[in-house]
């Protein structure tokens, strides 16, 4: 009797142990991985540098983005927008040579806007850019434009040769999701709705000067949303 009682309980004993496991792998199965974010190009705006980009370059990188996923570049901004964009085209590039990611996500200030949209129409970026962002761009031209005399400087003129032809029709082209950021006290960008365009997501900021939003903790929140 002890013996029957003592191998009724292992038996009991072995399917609980066995019912357990198969429960566990039921309702524990690995962890699925999460979609890489695609990688980010900030393209700054006319006498800027690279490094108009530390407070929001730092904050990426707190929330979780590695350094081999973000890229900032100084660029001549005396030249022609046309020719910055070639120069665009090169960095998108080679981001995305280097992380092996389909496309690419932009984030620009004032005329990083106009130069990263004519990389967009005109040199193929349609297909190979996710999410843009312009903060404070001078997409409609600014009369700040009309005292400076760089080739660049008379591009954001409104009504220029340059602007016509690159808000000609659909301004907003193809798959790429489109934001901007524009602020109602924005002093370089006059009128502060220039930066505004048809079929994008424009949000209008607290009131900021053209540089603070750069460094704004509400505006970056935004973009990081954005481009997620």
């Amino acid at each position: 009797m002890f013996a029957l009682s003592l191998s009724h309980r292992l038996r009991v004993a072995a399917i609980a142990v066995v019912t357990t496991a198969a429960a566990f792998c039921a309702v524990a199965p690995p962890a699925a991985a999460a979609p890489a974010r695609d990688p980010i190009l900030f393209v700054h705006g006319w006498r800027g540098s690279a490094a108009n980009w530390d407070y929001m370059w730092g904050r990426f990188l707190n929330d979780g983005y590695s350094t081999d996923r973000l890229a900032r570049f100084t660029y001549d901004s005396t030249q022609s927008n046309k020719d910055i964009a070639v120069q665009v085209q090169a960095q998108a590039d080679a981001l995305r040579a280097r992380t092996g990611a389909a496309k690419v996500d932009i984030v620009t200030h004032s005329m990083g806007g106009l130069n990263s949209r004519w990389y967009l129409r005109n040199l193929g970026g349609l297909d190979l850019v996710d999410d843009w962002v312009s903060l404070g761009g001078p997409n409609h031209g600014t009369d700040t434009s009309n005292s400076c005399y760089d080739v660049s400087c008379v591009e954001m003129r409104a009504g220029s040769a340059f602007l016509t032809d690159l808000n000609s029709g659909d301004e907003t082209p193809g798959r790429v999701n489109y934001g901007t950021w524009w602020s109602p006290c924005d002093e370089i960008i006059n009128p502060d709705e220039s930066t505004i365009l048809n079929g994008a997501t424009n949000t209008r900021t607290a009131c900021l000067g053209h540089l603070p939003l750069l460094s704004s903790a509400q505006v970056y929140e935004g973009v990081r949303d954005f481009v997620r």
